[in-house]
């Protein structure tokens, strides 16, 4: 044990030394591609990374990761074993025939043949792995994270980043407590739109911003995810390890693979589209939390067993003065701005972004003042930018290469783990206020809510046995 324990530890400082000497170009990692480090790096600094999570957006990871020649990826981990061992014709006729789209194409070639598991602390146990990508349903994130943190592992994990406010918090107090790296996959942190925004909206581009919105749109009527009876899982699917710190239920078909998305035991649709949405639009503000949180709306037109609302508007107050709205309607179509996904309105100019560019349409002058337009008309593609800097425009592929430049050089990742968690915490905030129909006040600080028990009640549960933080 001492001799791979020392083996370990040379490693990593073999592979961190390594990395200090790339510095420079982790400095701009959207401009680099995969042939760079090819010729800057060879096999003995490869990083071994591990994967907790390889079906739909974990095997979309997991190919990102196997592009960059300084990647090893040396275990797989999954409950359902037709995921690590790769082999599409293991996968249940059933799921093929209902959800082709989301059971991951696999086959991949791996250099080394990675080691296989089902229970992700075993892969922790192997001290040869020196990251590890989470890419589980979001009720796992913070367990495996704190776990692979005390393994002594750096980390990628997907977001959203928790399933709990409580959660977040603790996540970021054992990253505090080691050396860990630990970056969150919110991908709009890598997109050169939002990263050229955000340093220039605080600064007063289009004046000062009072209002932001943002949306996500989904026509799931009339029989959303449908419904079903218990029945026993596919033989090779571990439904009790899936479960994890949730309480038991019987295995339902419309609830995995995918599906949990409508479950809010293990998700909302707050956590899989408003947190990547609410994380740019705070971002691009400067803001860190709100102080008020209020929401209306409820499951009005899905006819099916999911139990999250299907039409929802939740509206976020700062203390610096600005509103944010954020809509969920799954029971209709079209879309509500002219372009881009967020709206900022601000004195000067309204901004319609998003990951491809951005259009600022000049404000003019209303009732008792000067008319004319405020500001000169702007517009941004980020395909011009990547014809200049030679990057792929990926925003995850931007930030799975600035991790692995992380874990070499000790750096603080483009999402670290407290924003992360800060931006998660506005789909737990908009789910509490709608569970408990109250205007939240909200203190930041404490994480706290000032003005309601009930709400308190409602940022954290118990876990089942034997899980625990």
């Amino acid at each position: 044990m001492e001799k791979n324990n020392h083996e370990k530890s040379t490693r990593r400082e073999f592979v961190q030394k390594t990395g200090m000497a790339l510095a420079g170009l982790a400095l701009a990692p959207d401009a680099l591609s995969a042939a760079h480090y090819r010729n800057a790096t060879g096999a003995n600094n490869r990083i071994r990374v591990g994967f907790i999570g390889v079906g739909n957006r974990g095997s979309q990871l997991l190919n990102l990761f196997m592009t960059h020649a300084d990647c090893e990826v040396a275990a797989l981990c999954d409950a359902y074993e037709p995921y690590t061992t790769r082999n599409r014709s293991q996968v249940h006729p059933r799921y093929l025939a209902d959800r082709d789209g989301q059971i991951p194409k696999m086959g991949e070639q791996f250099g080394r043949k990675p080691k296989l598991y089902k229970d992700y602390r075993k892969l922790l146990e192997d001290k040869s792995i020196d990251a590890v990508v989470i890419a589980t349903p979001d009720h796992w994130h913070c367990l495996q994270t704190i776990h692979a943190i005390g393994a002594g592992k750096d980390v990628y994990v997907e977001k959203p980043l928790t399933i709990t406010i409580a959660e977040g918090r603790q996540m970021v107090n054992a990253q505090a407590a080691s050396k860990q790296v630990v970056a969150v996959g919110l991908n709009r942190r890598g997109a050169s739109v939002y990263r050229k925004l955000a340093g220039e909206i605080p600064q007063g581009k289009i004046g000062k911003v009072t209002v932001a919105r943002a949306y996500r749109i989904n026509n799931l009527a009339p029989n959303g995810i449908g419904k079903m009876q218990p029945e026993p899982p596919p033989a090779n699917f571990d439904w009790d390890m899936w479960l994890g710190p949730r309480a038991y239920r019987p295995y339902q078909y419309n609830i995995a693979p995918y599906m949990f998305r409508w479950w809010s035991d293990y998700s909302s649709q707050m956590g899989n589209w408003g947190v990547h949405f609410m994380d740019v639009i705070r971002w691009m503000l400067g803001e860190q939390a709100p102080v008020a949180i209020s929401a209306h709306g409820g499951k009005f037109a899905l006819d099916h067993d999911g139990d999250i609302p299907d039409t929802a508007q939740v509206t976020y107050e700062f203390a610096s003065g600005a509103i944010a709205s954020f809509c969920i309607y799954e029971a209709s179509s079209g879309a509500l701005f002219p372009e881009g996904e967020v709206e900022l309105r601000g004195t000067k100019g309204t901004l319609y972004a998003g990951e491809s560019g951005y259009k600022i349409i000049p404000a003019a002058g209303g009732q008792f003042q000067p008319g004319g337009p405020r500001m000169e008309k702007e517009e941004f593609s980020a395909r011009n930018q990547m014809l200049a800097d030679g990057s792929s425009g990926d925003s995850t592929a931007t930030l799975v290469r600035n991790f692995l430049d992380c874990v070499k050089s000790r750096r603080t990742p483009l999402c670290p783990l407290e924003e992360g968690h800060r931006s998660t915490s506005f789909a737990h905030l908009a789910n509490i206020a709608l569970a408990t129909r109250e205007r939240l006040q909200w203190d930041p600080a404490k994480e706290r809510f000032t003005n309601s028990e009930a709400a308190n009640k409602l940022l954290h549960y118990e876990y089942r046995k034997p899980w625990t933080i």
